[in-house]
């Protein structure tokens, strides 16, 4: 989804412009990198959505880089490499990546490449895929939609129409990473024009309401990116 950050990890300023270039063309943030070192440092800093990582970096190459990064993040990754040898292209996907393009390679096919895995990954295409849930449970949490119903380890938690939307956004796709606006599309899809800050205040409120039964935890910032579901670990015997 525009607006998300994309890191761009390519040795080759020329092909960096170019994919840099099409990035802006389709309204993507980006960050950009020149080595495997430097990767790592900004996948820190700027929290991508997803990187864009070339396999032919010096010193350490993009293989490395992912399974560096595989030790404590899921980010999303697309490989591009000057090679087009079948093995590359398994030990990338068995690396835990999520793509992989030849170069040369279409601008075009590049930013659909990356439109589709962020899809994957985002938020829910249609709201009816959530909606024909009627009920979601993640660890100690638990929702009914038919009966507008939540629980934490056994306890009701009463919640308002907003905030049991919130929730149940996040509960749809636990671990996944929701950005403020994603949240905001699900949780407010007759009111647009609502800031996506006023997120914050939901969430908080609902942290709040589950502290109460000893699993304020459950819903994790993910600083510069958004939100999203975590195990709930319930407290003082709460739920079990």
């Amino acid at each position: 989804m525009p607006g998300q950050t994309i890191l761009v990890v390519d040795d080759d300023p020329h092909i960096r412009d170019v994919i840099c270039f099409a990035l802006q063309k389709a309204s993507y943030v980006f960050e950009v990198a020149a080595d495997g070192k430097e990767a790592l440092d900004k996948a820190l800093l700027c929290n991508p959505s997803l990187i864009v990582l070339d396999i032919g970096l010096p010193e350490m190459d993009g293989l490395d880089v992912c399974r560096h990064l595989r030790r404590t993040s899921e980010v999303p990754i697309l490989f591009l490499s000057a090679r087009d040898d079948e093995i590359d292209r398994i030990v990338g996907l068995e690396l835990g990546a999520d793509d992989y393009v030849t170069k040369p390679f279409s601008p075009r096919e590049l930013i659909a490449r990356v439109g589709a895995i962020l899809k994957r990954y985002g938020a829910p295409a249609a709201a009816e895929t959530v909606e024909d849930l009627p009920a979601l449970r993640f660890g100690a949490v638990e929702l009914d939609r038919s009966q507008r119903h939540v629980t934490v380890g056994g306890t009701p938690v009463t919640l308002t129409a907003i905030e049991f939307d919130i929730l149940a956004t996040l509960l749809a796709r636990p671990k996944i990473v929701f950005t403020r606006e994603q949240i905001l599309q699900n949780a407010y899809r007759d009111n647009i024009h609502v800031s996506d800050r006023t997120i914050d205040s939901h969430i908080r409120n609902i942290r709040a309401k589950f502290g109460t039964v000893g699993c304020g935890d459950a819903i994790e910032t993910v600083h510069g990116v958004g939100f999203r579901l975590g195990p709930c670990r319930v407290e003082n015997g709460n739920g079990g």
